[in-house]
């Protein structure tokens, strides 16, 4: 009989990238901290003063500051992954609670078993959370776990490189491999995904490691949060196409998914849910257009990033740097 070949150990590390989240601290860590792996939990913070930093010590966890001024999505993370230094490291945001001390172990199997480089947690709905907020859980996080490379890009379409940094799990040496995450507005994880996933890895979607984490938003809202969604998938769209289209098929399922659901069990909410979704898709399409064609101030007036545009690598010009 064959001998079965001792699996790897990996060190775990967990950064949890925070500003003014006080409030989501103590349900957020603990199942953190009391993982069975023992990971490095480390909070990163963009020198809030609402408590985040005193708290996140006291439950146990290292802290991580920097100025607000070079706060960035991307470098956040780059810079927490460097610090830990961990083989695989979990990116979370505070406002994700893990359903229990076991989720982590879970989410990362895939990655253990060499099947993915990649693993992301499903997400539920938190209660209390209104109908279109739910559906959005269900929609992008179904109960059946899978993993896609590249190659499976004609059957996905744009869900293919499709992650959360809300939870995800990522072999660092793979990062390396890509440079690590880059200096952009949003989007740091689809990015990094496209980008391992075009160097021949797998991403896993793992239904049975589970967080809860959502957002009841308002129509504004929505436009805002898809003005940068607009405008950082035209600046790396030659990253992000990964040569399956489907973006705008995705984006009408929904919307006839989520009008049909609504009609069926809260007919009420039904102009609410028309309405965040027109917002959602003309705050799209305005980005489209304002990338690298708007003033500053519109930028600042729509974009709910507002440390963005006040960054210190803002004014150095790495937003027109172009993507690579």
């Amino acid at each position: 009989m064959e001998k079965k070949q001792p699996r790897k150990k990996y060190s775990i590390g967990v950064a949890v990238i925070t500003y003014k989240d006080s409030r989501h601290l103590e349900r957020c860590l603990p199942p953190l901290l009391n993982s069975p792996l023992k990971p490095k939990v480390l909070v990163f913070n963009s020198s809030s003063n609402d408590g985040t930093v005193e708290l996140a010590k006291k439950l146990g966890a290292e802290v991580f500051i920097i100025p607000r001024t070079e706060m960035n999505h991307g470098e956040a993370r780059e810079l927490c992954r460097k610090k830990l230094g961990t083989d695989i490291v979990v990116m979370m945001t505070p406002d994700a609670y893990a359903s229990d001390k076991y989720m982590l172990g879970k989410l990362i199997e895939p990655i253990l078993e060499g099947k993915a480089a990649i693993a992301y947690a499903r997400q539920v709905a938190h209660e209390g959370a209104n109908i279109i907020s739910s559906f959005g859980r269900m929609f992008s996080f179904p109960d059946q776990s899978n993993i896609r490379g590249i190659e499976n890009a004609n059957k996905y379409g744009a869900y293919t490189a499709f992650c959360s940094d809300a939870c995800t799990a990522y072999l660092n040496k793979t990062l390396d491999q890509i440079g690590g995450f880059r200096w952009l507005l949003s989007g740091e994880d689809a990015v990094a995904a496209s980008m391992i996933l075009r160097k021949g890895y797998k991403i896993a979607y793992v239904a049975e490691a589970v967080v809860r984490h959502s957002h009841n938003y308002s129509p504004i809202k929505e436009f805002r949060r898809h003005f940068d969604t607009g405008m950082y998938r035209t600046q790396w769209h030659k990253i992000l196409d990964l040569g399956g289209g489907g973006e705008q098929t995705r984006g009408a399922s929904y919307a006839l998914s989520l009008l049909t659901y609504v009609i069926k069990k809260e007919p009420l909410m039904f102009p609410t849910a028309f309405a965040q979704l027109a917002m959602g898709w003309l705050g799209f399409q305005f980005g489209r257009i304002c990338y690298h064609r708007a003033p500053l101030w519109l930028y600042k007036m729509i974009s709910p990033a507002d440390f963005f545009w006040n960054s210190t690598g803002y004014k150095e010009g790495k937003w027109f740097d172009p993507a690579k």
